[in-house]
C-alpha cells in the first residue's frame, strides 16, 4: 500500500521533468518617436496594451524606441502581430504596422542566423581539410 503513493509521486515527478516547455516567439517592434508624437501615444501605453496578453519590455534611450514582445503562440507571425489594433486618444484605433517603423521576428531571424553559421563552419572545415591534404609533387 505504501508503494502505490510513492509510485504515483514518482510518475508525476517524471512527467513534469520530461514535459516540454512551450516554445516562445520573440518580436522586436521599432518605433520612430516622431510618429508616436503625431499619434499622441507613448511607448509605455503601447506596451501596456500588449502586456495583458504577452510579456513585453520596452527600451528607450538615445536610439530608436523599441518594444520586445514574447508570445507562446507559435502560429502567430509578424504580419498577424502588425494587424493588432492600438487604442489612441479620442477612441481612435490604428493598426500596429501603421505606427511601427519596423517589426522583426527575432525567433525566425535567430534560426536563420544559426543556419548561416553552420554553413560558414562547414565551408571553413572543408577549406582546412583541403589545405591539410597532401599536394602532389609536380616535378617533370
Amino acid at each position: 500500500m505504501k508503494k502505490l503513493p510513492t509510485l504515483l509521486i514518482l510518475m508525476i515527478w517524471c512527467t513534469s521533468v520530461f514535459a516540454k516547455d512551450p516554445e516562445t516567439k520573440t518580436y522586436l517592434v521599432i518605433f520612430k518617436s516622431k510618429e508616436l508624437k503625431e499619434n499622441k501615444i507613448s511607448l509605455k501605453e503601447i506596451g501596456s496594451q500588449f502586456s495583458s496578453f504577452f510579456n513585453t519590455k520596452f527600451y528607450t534611450g538615445n536610439s530608436e524606441l523599441a518594444l520586445v514582445i514574447e508570445t507562446s503562440i507559435c502560429d502567430m507571425d509578424d504580419c498577424f502581430l502588425g494587424k493588432f489594433l492600438i487604442n489612441l486618444d479620442g477612441g481612435k484605433q490604428v493598426q500596429l504596422q501603421q505606427i511601427a517603423y519596423r517589426l522583426f521576428d527575432l525567433t525566425e531571424n535567430k534560426a536563420l542566423h544559426q543556419r548561416y553559421l553552420a554553413m560558414y563552419e562547414e565551408r571553413l572545415t572543408a577549406r582546412k581539410k583541403a589545405s591539410k591534404s597532401p599536394k602532389p609533387d609536380s616535378k617533370p
